[in-house]
């Protein structure tokens, strides 16, 4: 499972192979982008957290190591793998330790105990182990942090915000410039070089945070809580811009939220906390078809389906039909869709590549997407 997430898609493959080296001022070349694991992670907080290590390996639980030690069990042995040049999501509820946990990544948090490792030209490095000047190297040139609040510095105009950490580094004036105006513009800000934080919108802020980012052009792209101060309209919008992109970049991208359609639209792969453990982690679709316990089965029962499952999952075998061809991974309401601006009951589906895998029905997928409701008890006589 760990190599499977850490071997990029053919199209990243190839964009990475192109740029080893990347350059600031073209843009048109993406550093290759790692994967990330995380092996037994730990994060107890308090004066003497090593003391209840292994008491919590043991399975202390969090309530009995606050009330009677005094000390905060941030994280319970996380192991997650993370997709090179994929879209991680970790969601979870409030003090459920997803932002701890992104901040392991580049190690604004140090654990109590276990491994981050990052695959760093095409050898894992635990970032938990590097020294100073290591780590200041790894959060300048590998990875990028995108904030709830924007954080962005209210005396720099949007052109000096955008370009501040190519500045940081050392990068000459025309071209960290150069890089900062192309990225302004693919987030839909050009015009607006010469305004101030103040000045902006709420979603115009975030764009700029987002522009900031992948100017630095560090593979990975940290993103905690990113989108949730925004209103839903401009939310949503955002989430298209990072998709849009994300086809265009590659980069690994570690997104926290805490919102559950949020997740599914995003994430490629999706992990589930709550109280500082992994509940489940896997595709949106494996969540919503499988989910674990009762507490995922309440997060995802109000989900539509049509959005989140894909062709791929309700194929049949047979011959080809009349009827239009689908892609595996289009999720089935677009399938219905286009099933129904056919005229057609059964639609062939294809791979990008022609390969015939069966045919998927407007009646499975109506099945799937509205699941027959439970026989109603009968009502008791007296």
């Amino acid at each position: 499972m760990a190599e499977a997430a850490f071997a990029p898609n053919s199209t990243q493959a190839a964009a990475g192979a192109a740029a080893a080296q990347p350059s600031a001022s073209t843009g048109t070349a993406q550093a290759a982008a790692p994967g990330i694991r995380v092996r037994s992670l730990y994060k107890i907080f308090g004066p003497t957290p090593e003391r209840f290590l292994d008491p919590v390996r043991q399975g202390m639980s969090k309530q009995e190591l606050r009330d009677t030690h005094g000390h905060v069990l941030g994280l319970r042995d996380i192991n997650i793998d993370m997709p090179a040049g994929g879209i991680q999501v970790v969601m979870g509820l409030s003090g459920s330790g997803k932002s701890t946990l992104i901040r392991h990544i580049n190690r604004l948090i140090d654990p109590t105990a276990g491994e981050v490792l990052v695959d760093i030209k095409g050898e894992p490095v635990d970032v938990v182990r590097m020294n100073h000047a290591e780590l200041m190297r790894f959060r300048r040139e590998q990875t990028a942090m995108v904030f709830q609040k924007f954080a962005l510095f209210p005396h720099l105009n949007v052109l000096e915000n955008t370009e501040y950490g190519l500045q940081v580094r050392g990068v000459a004036k025309r071209e960290r410039r150069e890089a900062a105006e192309r990225w302004i513009e693919r987030v839909g800000l050009k015009g607006y070089e010469d305004s101030y934080p103040n000045q902006l919108s709420g979603g115009m802020q975030q764009r700029v945070g987002l522009a900031r980012a992948l100017t630095n052009d560090a593979p990975i792209l940290l993103m905690d809580e990113a989108f949730s101060a925004l209103d839903p309209l401009i939310r949503s919008d955002m989430q298209s811009v990072l998709l849009d992109l994300q086809q265009e970049i590659g980069k690994t991208i570690v997104f926290i939220t805490h919102d559950l359609d949020e997740a599914l639209r995003l994430g490629d792969r999706i992990a589930i906390l709550r109280d500082g453990e992994v509940v489940q982690q896997g595709t949106g679709q494996q969540i919503v078809l499988k989910p674990a316990d009762d507490y995922i089965a309440n997060f995802v029962k109000d989900v539509n389906r049509g959005r989140v499952i894909r062709c791929r999952t309700l194929v049949q075998a047979g011959p080809r039909v009349e009827g239009p061809n689908v892609d595996p991974g289009l999720v089935i309401e677009e399938a219905a869709r286009e099933l129904n601006a056919a005229g057609c009951d059964t639609a062939n589906v294809v791979t990008a590549k022609g390969k015939h895998l069966g045919t998927v029905s407007l009646n499975d997928i109506i099945g799937t997407i509205v699941p027959p409701a439970e026989p109603a008890k009968e009502a008791e006589t007296g």
